[in-house]
């Protein structure tokens, strides 16, 4: 006898709010019906593996199939079924404690997180569907139950002559949302949800199966039942990693590497990361982590679970911890979320020690694509910096490649002292003198290399960073003290227009070099970090220190005859000349070293 009733909650709140949830993202019934389905299996399975189920074969699966001429779709399992009491019990009475408190407070707001919560999930289904009926029957060989209601909670219970165990939903789609009639349609929103599911799921478009003359093809799972995620590393390859990035990430370039992840209590998540390659300057910085709940896709680019400066990692995790229809509110203000943060934080740090440990080479080879995030992050987050500060390359002026310990005990290296570069091309000069006196030099050609230095000069005793063009002192012979007013120093000072220019008389080792210009490195990093916090208003003058070589045979000539009119056009021209050697020349500079150079050359006969 059939049995007639009202679903046991107030339908006016909760049919109304399952209807116009989350608009734009109706799909996801699709991935709440399926994922009910696959709960049933896992069910099933878990009461065989314990002996309280018997007799049953092991050939689990999911059916999803669309029919257009009818108007429907039907997901199909072959679970663990329900009863006719179990169908009162989960489908007929949705009024669990506090679920109307629940629904009233979302009535009115945005119904973010309400699918999933409080067994509404297969309800989920009414937001495509203006009647679903259910087919079950219960591993135990209880009858089989027919139920079906239509949108206004209306339902109907009766017997059925369902003979196989399972459950089978059908979902008669309205014609406002025939949309997800469409095969193409359907079969993308369920592998983009159920991609990975534990359970074999197939697709079936019954329009085109029915299309005559059409050869029948083998139907194939339109899901991977083993993801690589769930395997322990021992048994993945680097070709087996590779593939399944290409394959989830839709991106032809191999990553630079992986991190396989398998946390167990209390975090129990797992997953894998990638480094992508970044050498293209037109590529995206941009990651994409997706995240899963037990092998169901919840979302896309979850940025929650990684520090800012890591987010250019690409990957998949699995937290079966948080719920499945999870908010961005949650993952913001979860611990959990936190500490899983942190665990991925340590596996990289872990990953990147390793490979610097047994192999170097490659290390070295994606260098110049974390270095940039590497940089950030010890200036950002302060356990990082040291998990990472012995590990941290620096690149030598001859290509190689340091780190901050092997600088320091290298030949050449001053004690303390770090010489650096921005700019190979413009500080060639530089570059030679402090090469030919077999004194290291690195490369720091980045604008955040300035940042960075500084937190490892904070952090570390007795390391000071020194840009090339900032000191003299190891690259002369003498021993760099200033000669005060005499009159070569006043000779230039009028030469370059700034009488308040310090100039320094040093005999330098390389003699062919008449002058350089050393700006402070105490008034070039207060105005570059002027720049990087966007102070355009905020200049300090810079220091500028123009270095006289005692030992050039110009700069002695220059000395003996300094009162001429070609003493002082020369001083100029030298003057400028060392300008050159530090930065662009201004327009005028620029005009004026050539009109003195086209002064020199007519005199020459």
């Amino acid at each position: 006898m059939a049995e007639k009733g009202g679903i046991s909650v107030q339908t006016e709140h909760i049919f109304p709010i399952i209807k116009r949830w989350l608009y734009s993202d109706k799909e996801i019934f699709l991935r709440e019906i399926v994922s009910n389905a696959a709960d049933a299996e896992t069910k099933l399975k878990h009461l065989v593996a314990v002996g309280q189920a018997t007799g049953i074969d092991g050939d689990y699966r999911i059916d999803v199939t669309v029919d257009q001429d009818a108007k429907t779709i039907t997901v199909e399992d072959n679970g663990i079924g329900m009863t006719d009491d179990e169908v009162k019990q989960y489908i007929n009475q949705i009024a669990l404690s506090g679920a109307l408190d629940f629904i009233q407070k979302y009535e009115t707001a945005s119904s973010d997180g309400i699918i999933g919560h409080f067994g509404l999930g297969f309800y989920s289904a009414f937001m495509v569907a203006d009647s679903v009926e259910l087919e079950t029957k219960s591993y135990t060989g209880a009858p089989a139950v027919h139920w079906v209601c239509n949108e206004d909670g209306e339902f109907e219970m009766s017997e059925s002559e369902r003979e196989a165990r399972g459950t089978k939903i059908t979902l008669h789609v309205t014609e406002e949302e025939k949309e997800f009639l469409e095969g193409d349609k359907l079969k993308g929103i369920l592998t983009k949800y159920c991609g990975f599911l534990p359970f074999p799921v197939y697709f079936t478009d019954a329009k085109a199966e029915a299309k005559e003359g059409e050869e029948a093809a083998e139907i194939k799972p339109i899901n991977d039942v083993e993801p690589l995620w769930q395997k322990m590393p021992n048994e993945c390859t680097d070709e087996d990693y590779d593939q399944f990035y290409h394959k989830v990430f839709w991106d032809n370039q191999d990553p630079l590497f992986h991190i396989h992840i398998n946390a167990d209590y209390p975090l129990n998540f797992k997953g894998i990361l990638y480094f992508p390659r970044l050498g293209n300057e037109y590529r995206s910085l941009e990651g994409e982590v997706k995240l899963f709940y037990n092998r169901v896709f919840v979302s896309d680019n979850i940025k929650e679970v990684l520090p800012d400066y890591l987010l250019m990692l690409k990957g998949v995790l699995d937290c079966p911890e948080l719920p499945l229809n999870v908010s961005r509110s949650y993952l913001q203000d979860s611990d959990y979320v936190k500490k899983i943060s942190a665990h991925i934080v340590k596996k990289v740090c872990d990953k990147l020690a390793g490979l610097h440990n047994t192999d170097l080479e490659k290390y070295q080879s994606f260098w110049d694509d974390i270095k940039i995030f590497v940089e950030y992050g010890c200036i950002k987050d302060k356990k990082f910096y040291d998990r990472m500060k012995d590990i941290v390359l620096f690149k030598t002026t001859d290509g190689n490649f340091v780190t901050l310990n092997e600088y320091k005990k290298s030949e050449g290296a001053v004690d303390g002292k770090i010489y650096y570069a921005t700019d190979l091309t413009q500080q060639s000069v530089y570059v030679k003198l402090y090469k030919d006196q077999g004194i290291p030099v690195i490369v720091l050609d980045q604008l955040i290399d300035g940042q960075f230095i500084n937190v490892i000069e904070l952090n570390e005793q007795n390391t000071v960073f020194q840009r090339i063009d900032a000191v003299t002192d190891e690259i002369s012979k003498s021993d760099g003290e200033e000669t005060e007013a005499s009159p070569l120093s006043e000779l230039f000072a009028q030469a370059s227009g700034k009488q308040d220019l310090k100039v320094k008389e040093t005999a330098l080792k390389d003699a062919t070099i008449p002058a350089i210009l050393n700006i402070t490195e105490q008034s070039r990093r207060m105005n570059e970090m002027a720049q990087i916090y966007g102070m355009k208003d905020f200049h300090l003058p810079l220091e500028e220190i123009l270095v006289l070589n005692t030992e050039n045979p110009i700069v002695q000539k220059i000395g003996n005859d300094k009162d001429s009119d070609t003493a002082k056009a020369i001083a100029k021209q030298l003057y400028l000349l060392a300008v050159l050697n530090q930065r662009q020349f201004t327009a005028e500079e620029l005009q004026t070293f050539l009109e003195g150079s086209y002064d020199i050359l007519g005199k020459i006969q």
